[in-house]
Order: C-alpha cells, then structure tokens, then sequence
C-alpha cells in the first residue's frame, strides 16, 4: 500500500493561492499536508507568514507548522529529515502526503538531493554569534574567506544565517562546508508529482501581495510583531525576524523607518521574494503549471494523480 500512495507537491510563488488549493486536493484525495515554508514553523508568527488557521484547514492534517520557537534556527538538512519522515508516517496511515509551500531551498532538497553535514551545535553557533556581536559580520566573513574560501564566495556578509552555518560546520568537524557538500548526496525515497501555480501576469501577482499584506496589517500585523519585538533574546539578525514583512516591521518598531515607508518596504521585499521563487520554478524539470484564477484547478491535478 505505501509504495503505491502518490507524494503530491504543490509549489509556486507567495500570494499565489497555494494554501487553498492544497487544502482541497487533500480533501478530495484523503491526505495531509506537510508545509514547506521555513517560516511557518515558527510559534507565535501567523498573521505575517499567512499561517492557515485551523478553521482554514478545515480538519486536513498539517505538518511542519509551529514547531519552533522563533529564537531558534531550522536548517535546510533538519527540513530534510523532518519532511521524510512525516512523509513515511502519512503514507503508513493510508494517507497521500501532499507537500506545499514556497521555500525553494527546501524542495530542491527533496528532488535533488541534500550533502550529508554535521548536526547542528548550539554550543559553537552561540560562540559565533557572540563574536558577530563583538566584531561584527564583515569580520565574520572574512574569516569564512580564510576557511573556506568556495563557500565565502557564495555567501553575502549580511547573510547571518548562511554564515554561521558554514563556521558552525567547519568549527565542529574540523572541514569545510564545500568539502561536506562536494561528497555523495543522500536522497529522498520517494519521487513527487509536482505541480506549481501563480497569476499568467505578474502584475496581477503584485496586486494580490499588496492586498494581502495590507489585510495582514488590517489584521494586527504590527501587534503580532510587538509581542516578539518585546522578548529580548530575539532580534533582528535571527533567521524568524529576518522573514519578510517581519524586518520591515521591526525596523518600522526601531525607529529605523515610519509606518508608510514600512508598508511600502514590506510589499516590495515580498515581490522581491515572488520573484525569486518564481525564477527557480522557472528552471525546474517535471512541473506542471496551474494558473491561480483558473477555475478547474482541481480538477487538473487530479486528472495528472489520478488518471
């Protein structure tokens, strides 16, 4: 029975109607939804990373949702075995796991395959920070550059959380992240039917994740992030806080920027991420497109998993 359930991925861009779609086809195919979103795991983060309410589940499973604590880091390797293993509990119940989400790092994994790295260790990740706060990013960097020169190059300075990885790693094995991820790639068991939806015209995208961010501010955004703004282990540097729509407004809470210029900043770093996703579904094998305003959608996808 396992091994004939279908594993089911719905991708595409923010705002571009995945939440809904995916809650549907899990209705009509008996499944659960693991999310693939590395904001979403976050406790205490809903309104802002447009977390589906239980109401809005409407009784599907889901998966990978509020599992951490905003202080804490979730890395593409522990996504990896997280996913797999919600993937095997839903088939042995006789369910169609259907992943969706719109981290692409995340999905990449899944199909291509991830390096084998050293578990994570909060001991030296503390370390770095402490450091970080100390001498500062840049100075951070160019250490990274001395270590591990192949990695430095891929990695911005004012990218904290690539960074303290690729030091955590070399820090903890004694070899650098390029040397990890040059060896052979563990794979996942499985193969998934993939599928991607977003608006024909990327205008008609820009206009939903303005709208939806300023529903998002209607719907007390701001006071979502005051509650984490006034804990004081958490800042701006922390991958949680760094989600889009979040810095903004926890610049807009520093001072840094007024309410209007947050509004803006918010809508732009969101099409700015759209526009990144949609350029690694744009080079993606195996994927087969949904328009976000068709009305047989549905019925599309069950056509391509259930011929």
């Amino acid at each position: 029975m396992k091994k004939t359930l279908p594993v089911v991925a719905l991708m595409g861009p923010t705002a571009s109607g995945k939440t809904g779609l995916a809650i549907e086809l899990a209705k009509h195919l008996d499944g659960e939804v693991v999310s693939v979103d590395s904001a979403l795991i976050y406790r205490g983060m809903d309104i802002g990373t447009a977390k589906p309410t239980e109401e809005e589940r409407d009784g599907v499973p889901h998966w990978l949702i509020d599992t951490h604590d905003p202080s804490e880091s979730y890395s593409v390797s522990a996504f990896f075995d997280d996913a797999i293993a919600k993937v095997s509990e839903i088939q042995d119940r006789g369910k169609v796991p259907l992943l969706t989400g719109g981290t692409m790092m995340y999905f990449n994994a899944l199909v291509n395959g991830i390096a084998a790295l050293p578990a994570a260790n909060q001991a030296i990740r503390e370390q770095i920070e402490a450091e970080a706060v100390e001498l500062g990013w840049q100075a951070l960097h160019t250490r990274l550059s001395e270590i591990d020169p192949i990695c430095a190059e891929k990695i911005h300075p004012n990218d904290p959380q690539r960074l303290i990885r690729a030091l955590e790693v070399y820090l903890s094995s004694g070899k650098p992240l390029s040397w990890w991820q040059a060896q052979p790639h563990r794979k996942a068991p499985f193969e998934m039917i993939q599928f991607a939806i977003a608006p024909i015209e990327r205008s008609d995208l820009h206009a939903r994740i303005a709208q939806r961010f300023d529903i998002m501010l209607d719907n007390n955004f701001v006071e979502e992030v005051e509650k984490l703004h006034a804990r004081p282990q958490l800042h701006v540097d922390l991958p949680a806080i760094r989600s889009v729509g979040y810095r903004q407004v926890w610049e807009y809470l520093d001072g840094v920027v007024d309410y209007s210029t947050m509004r803006e900043k918010g809508i732009i770093a969101t099409r700015q991420l759209a526009k990144r996703q949609i350029t690694w579904l744009r080079g993606w094998k195996s994927l087969f497109w949904l328009d976000t305003f068709a009305d047989d959608n549905l019925k599309k996808m069950l056509g391509k998993i259930t011929p």
